[in-house]
């Protein structure tokens, strides 16, 4: 787990208030690749619950882990009290029993890639599965997203988290299904996206870029400097592109 991993915890009020949570459609997608009942359920990186509530509805028996105590003080006042809370890194997570289902919400890029598919399949069952999701959310209007990465050019060459492999973003498949076809623990590979536009307001949209980390790395000043300059472009409500690419994959019985 990397230390730019830890830097939500002292915005974990702001990623619970501006942060977008899942919509049922995930949950749906998930629940028809396993094509069985799943009862038991491991989170990778849980942040604040915004997909821990989604999976914790539907009935599964849900472990979420974080290593983040602030941002797991706020998931434990959203959850169900049925959700088991723990504070760890997923490098730390030791293979004590295993889940039908472990899944990542824009958790995964921050786990370290040496024996990351190992530890993975550790703790999923034989026959269950592996799901990661999430996706860039970046300003619908062309000319908005442009007048925006202008002010910010001077900080931040860019706020987006580049493919942990270097998979180009064109590319059929993105990482991190590029590295589950590599993994010989993992099979039936599949990438799906759920196509979602949201609308905010631009005081908002400035709270949304305050939780994520190309800001937080910037010195406290510059960070002020930098959002007081994007919200004098900004019109008073922005279209918001937020879709949600989904990777699937099912634990091998034997590697």
């Amino acid at each position: 787990m990397s230390g730019r991993a830890l830097c939500f915890g002292a915005v974990a009020e702001a990623y619970e208030r501006f942060r977008p949570g899942y919509p049922p459609e995930l949950l749906d997608i998930v629940m028809a690749y396993a094509g069985q009942p799943v009862r038991t359920a491991l989170e990778i990186g849980a942040g604040t619950g915004k997909a821990t509530r989604l999976f914790a509805r539907q009935g599964l028996t849900v472990t979420a882990t974080e290593p983040d105590g602030a941002m797991l003080a706020v998931l434990r006042r959203h959850v169900p009290t049925s959700v088991r809370t723990v504070q760890a890194a997923f490098e730390d997570l030791r293979p004590g029993g295993s889940y039908g289902l472990v899944y990542a919400a824009a958790a995964l890029h921050w786990t370290n890639p040496e024996g990351r598919w190992s530890r993975m399949a550790a703790l999923v069952e034989p026959g269950g599965v592996f799901a990661s999701f999430g996706g860039p959310i970046q300003l619908a209007d062309p000319a908005v997203r442009e007048a925006v990465r202008a002010v910010r050019a001077p900080f931040l060459e860019s706020d987006e988290i580049p493919s942990p492999d270097g998979t180009p973003p064109g590319h059929d498949m993105r990482w991190p299904g590029t590295e589950l076809h590599r993994a010989e623990w993992f099979a039936d590979v599949r990438q799906s996206v759920v196509e979602r536009r949201l609308t905010m307001g631009a005081d908002d949209y400035v709270g949304l870029l305050s939780t994520i980390s190309a800001y937080l790395e910037l010195p406290v000043p510059l960070q002020e400097q930098v959002y007081r300059r994007i919200r004098q472009v900004l019109p008073e409500t922005v279209e918001i592109s937020a879709d949600i690419t989904v990777h699937l994959a099912r634990r091998r019985s034997e590697p």
